[in-house]
This record gives structure tokens, C-alpha cells and sequence, in this order.
């Protein structure tokens, strides 16, 4: 029962991370051609699916620690495992170990993602203080308020 709660746990996350890979992969080309269209649709769809998740590591992590009073908890796989036949212990150490790679190169891209994203944002806020020092650094929508330092501020207003 717990093997086969455990295994569709591990293998819903692992249809998560492949989302989260997929839907990052997305944003990457996106930012890199400049396709700034519902970007902050594609964050905010990057953000539900890490709450999600999230959720299914909780869930997976309370099976790893049953019965496990006074362990450490970073032996619940282990432990969970330890606990099966060969066969089915084989089986979910296999998804198990699949998913920690996988999970560790989408976290990797992400990282980088992000980190290009942060360069071209401190690039375009010292092109603007350089460009108009007397703002401050500070930007303005075109209808006068104060505007925000992100992805939208990105976007330069073009008549043609």
C-alpha cells in the first residue's frame, strides 16, 4: 500500500519536473528573443507548479518518515526503502534516484535562468542611469506613475 502510494507520488513529481523543465526551457527562448508576451503568465504558471510540487514532496516526505520516531529525516528514503522486498525496492530507488537527477538539472537551468535575468536587469538599470541620470533611477509608465523593476519595465514602448 505505502509502495504503491510512494511510487505515484514519485511519479507525479517526476511529471512536474519534466513540466517545470519544459515551461523553463519556454521562458529561456522567450527572454533570449526578446518575447516578452505573457512572460509574467509563464512565471506565475512556473509558480503554481512548484507549489504543487511542493505539496507532493510533503506528501511523499510524511511516507518516507512513518515509523521512523527519533531518525534523521534525511534518511527517509532509505529507510522507506529498506523496509521493501528487492523487487519494489529496485523499482522506486530507480524513480527515486531518476527524479533527484532530473530535479537537480531543472534546478540548475533555473539558477541560471535567473541569474541571466538579474545581469539584464542590472544592465538595463545602468543603461537608464547612464541615459538619464536625473531620473534616479527611477522609471516611469508613460502615464507618469512610478513603475516596477521587472519584466514589464523591460519592454521599450515603439511607435513605427
Amino acid at each position: 500500500m505505502e509502495f504503491e502510494k510512494c511510487r505515484d507520488i514519485l511519479l507525479r513529481e517526476s511529471e512536474l519536473v519534466q513540466k517545470i523543465g519544459n515551461l523553463q526551457d519556454t521562458i529561456h527562448k522567450a527572454v533570449i528573443g526578446k518575447d516578452w508576451a505573457d512572460i509574467e503568465g509563464r512565471f506565475s504558471a512556473l509558480d503554481e507548479l512548484g507549489t504543487e510540487l511542493s505539496a507532493l514532496e510533503g506528501e511523499r516526505e510524511r511516507i518516507f518518515s512513518k515509523g521512523q520516531d527519533g531518525m534523521d529525516p534525511s534518511l527517509g528514503f532509505y529507510a522507506f526503502a529498506a523496509r521493501l522486498d528487492e523487487k519494489p525496492r529496485r523499482e522506486i530507488a530507480e524513480i527515486y534516484r531518476s527524479l533527484k537527477i532530473e530535479t537537480l538539472k531543472v534546478r540548475t537551468a533555473g539558477e541560471a535562468l535567473m541569474g541571466y535575468i538579474s545581469d539584464a536587469r542590472i544592465v538595463m538599470n545602468g543603461v537608464f542611469e547612464a541615459a538619464f541620470p536625473e531620473k534616479k533611477a527611477k522609471t516611469y509608465s508613460p502615464y507618469g506613475t512610478k513603475a516596477t523593476h521587472d519584466m514589464r519595465s523591460m519592454v521599450f514602448h515603439q511607435q513605427g
